[in-house]
Order: C-alpha cells, then structure tokens, then sequence
C-alpha cells in the first residue's frame, strides 16, 4: 500500500489567488495519495502588507481577471476592508467535521464571486449552514481566541518553512506558491509515483 505523502496547504481567504486556487486544487488530494495538512490564515498573513497592497492593488486585479477568463469563473471583488480571520478560523470546524471542501468553495463563491464581505459573521454563518455546519458551533469556532492565535501560528510555521505568500503547498523540501503552480505540485506528485490507480 502506498503511503500518503503530507501537502502542508497555506491559505487565506482573503487572497484572489486563494479563489483561483480553491477552482482547481482538488486533484491534488483526489487523484494522488496525499494527506492534505490544512493552514489557514487569517489577517494580512500571506498576502502584501497594506503599504504594498495599495500600489498592487489594479494590477492584481487585472492579472485575476485574466486568470478567471481563463477559468471560466466569476469575479466580484468583496469590500477591500473584508477581513478574513473569522473564516480561517471557522474552517477549521469544517475541516473537523469532514466537510472542508465545500466550506472553502462555498466562502470564496460568496465572497470573490457575489463581492459578499465574509467578515461579517452573519455571512459566514449563512455559508456554513448552507453546507451542514451548525450556526451555534461554527460562531463559537470562529470567535474562539486560541483558533484565531492557531492562525498566527500557522503563518509562523509557513514562515519558518519558506513561504512566501498564499495559496502555497509544501511537499518535504519542496515550495510551490501561486495558483499558476498547482500544474508543478500535480507534476511533483506523478514523479513520486503516487497517482491513485
């Protein structure tokens, strides 16, 4: 039997990268032995400081725009004051419950897609129960201290390995950032003979 490989994933909800990640990912952890080793963030982690963000601004948002064409998706910018701790850390009930797929795409359609700002924990609750996840629970998780401080920590951690920015994934020593790489990370895979057959 093969042994899974772990992909640590670093992610933030806030990212335009992350969206066009979140469309086509999920071969990754579908067609290959892996273990998908979830790392959210929350805040600024993985993305231009706000200094930089600014300038980076139009020009992101025009090379998203061609990515999306490409793509086939739909963009609508959330609210630039969208903050997306409360969704990292809310993840992470979803990731426990098994149902972490359909809460990253259902958050990044409502945010990148509708322009929603997933901020706003009553957005956030509205996805989550769209996809099972009890209100009650997933506004405890989300507003929980210590996953808020777990989200510091993953970037820490990214840090420490070498990254750089969001969407990255980590195989041993190998660094793959930007959404315009998951073809190398599937690449990668292949040549560690780990497609499922």
């Amino acid at each position: 039997m093969v042994e899974p490989v772990d992909v640590y994933f670093y992610f933030n909800f806030r990212s335009p990268y992350c969206y066009l990640a979140s469309k086509t990912l999920w071969p990754i952890f579908e067609d290959y032995h892996t273990r998908l080793v979830w790392r959210p963030l929350g805040g600024w982690d993985g993305r231009s400081p706000p200094e930089v963000a600014v300038k980076k601004l139009p020009i992101a948002r025009q090379d998203m725009a061609r990515f999306a064409r490409r793509l086939g998706v739909p963009v609508n910018p959330p609210p630039k004051t969208t903050d997306p701790t409360l969704a990292g850390a809310g993840s992470l009930l979803a990731e426990r419950k098994g149902v972490l797929k359909p809460y990253i795409n259902e958050v990044m359609r409502k945010e990148w897609a509708e322009g929603a700002d997933i901020g706003q924990l009553d957005i956030l609750l509205q996805v989550g129960e769209s996809i099972g996840l009890d209100r009650e629970e997933l506004a405890e998780t989300a507003n929980d201290p210590d996953n808020q401080a777990q989200l510091m920590r993953n970037w820490q951690e990214a840090d420490e390995k070498g990254a750089v920015g969001v969407p990255t994934f980590i195989i041993g020593e190998e660094i793959f950032w930007g959404q315009d790489r998951i073809d190398f990370v599937l690449e990668h895979l292949r040549e560690l003979w780990l497609s499922r057959l």
